[in-house]
């Protein structure tokens, strides 16, 4: 049986023409108003996509169980044969931007071989992370915000007041945005989308330095599964309301509930990430009009095992 490295300019290149079926079919639904007719959309084109791919791909991260999606649940099986892969994903990653055409709505998957992602269930994750090129031990997710921006701003040769945070804008953040505005610290809200929010602290151009907070577990995966590639430092830990959370959690195995996951425990081996845009955001411009009469769209896939990051963009002409 081949392995995941057998298929190496295959699987790189087939990647982003899944992400990019994904965006096409949701981008129809920009500024429509209904999350739950675009995220179905981008579901179908996914798979659709995916289903073409020579690999016996399991999803361990997708649109829930079997009972709660009837497309890219967990557990389902996708492919035409080939090598094993386990496949996250996220067809949609901001269903209410793109239903609002706000910006970073992203198509996103990342695969490994099997048994190298966190099948985390859809609980909350408490996430740090920053970027590429700074000692291990910069950040630490137990220690306060203050420590972290101190430390970072100390490894960066700044001040503290100079370090720019990425935060999602939730009332559940509001001590966490307060603590760093007292510092005299920039902050980046965001509504959604936070994969994007932990990938723009590898990109120098986003003039973001870090990112904190709380949000979607498996979002969690696949951004991990993208600063494997870029190069960076990552750590979360689930968080649990109520009993049904943390039964859920057994379910997939999760014995240590309290446990702090490194870059590595969520995303671990040779994993391939690959995004395209939906609608214009910090890192891809979303699906537009091009030339030729034909659609434009831009995607990155990156590579942990060569470190390489392709930017792609691809003219799809209408018929």
């Amino acid at each position: 049986m081949p392995s995941i490295k057998d298929l190496d300019r295959v699987l790189v290149i087939e990647m982003v023409r899944v992400t990019e079926a994904a965006a096409l079919a949701a981008a129809k639904l920009i500024g429509r108003g209904d999350e739950k007719a675009a995220d179905a959309a981008a579901v179908e084109g996914m798979r659709m996509a995916l289903n073409k791919l020579p690999i016996d791909g399991t999803v361990v991260i997708g649109e829930g169980e079997r009972d709660e999606a009837p497309m890219l649940f967990i557990g389902e099986k996708v492919g035409t044969g080939g090598p094993a892969v386990d496949i996250a994903l996220d067809p949609l990653e901001g269903t209410t931007l793109t239903a609002k055409a706000m910006p970073n709505a992203l198509a996103v998957i990342a695969i490994s071989e099997g048994g190298q992602m966190l099948n985390a269930p859809d609980v909350y994750m408490d996430k740090i992370a920053i970027g590429g090129g700074y000692a291990e031990g910069v950040i630490d997710l137990d220690k306060s915000i203050t420590d972290n921006v101190t430390s970072l701003a100390k490894a960066k040769g700044v001040a503290a007041n100079e370090i720019m945070v990425c935060v999602l804008d939730r009332p559940r953040h509001a001590a966490i945005i307060k603590e760093l505005r007292g510092l005299g610290c920039g902050v980046t809200l965001i509504t959604d989308g936070d994969v994007a929010g932990v990938i723009a602290t590898t990109d120098p151009t986003t003039g973001i330095d870090l990112y904190v907070g709380s949000g979607g577990a498996p979002e969690g995966v696949l951004a991990a599964a993208a600063l494997r590639c870029t190069g960076g430092q990552f750590q979360g830990r689930l968080t649990f309301r109520n009993d049904d959370e943390r039964a859920r959690a057994h379910k997939w195995g999760i014995e240590d509930l309290d446990r702090k996951y490194l870059l590595e425990e969520l995303a671990a081996g040779d994993v391939i990430f690959c995004a395209t845009g939906v609608t214009d955001g910090s890192m891809l411009h979303g699906v537009r009009r091009g030339h030729f009469g034909g659609i434009e769209t831009e995607s990155v896939v990156m590579r942990a095992k060569t470190k390489t990051v392709r930017w792609v963009k691809s003219q799809h002409i209408e018929h």
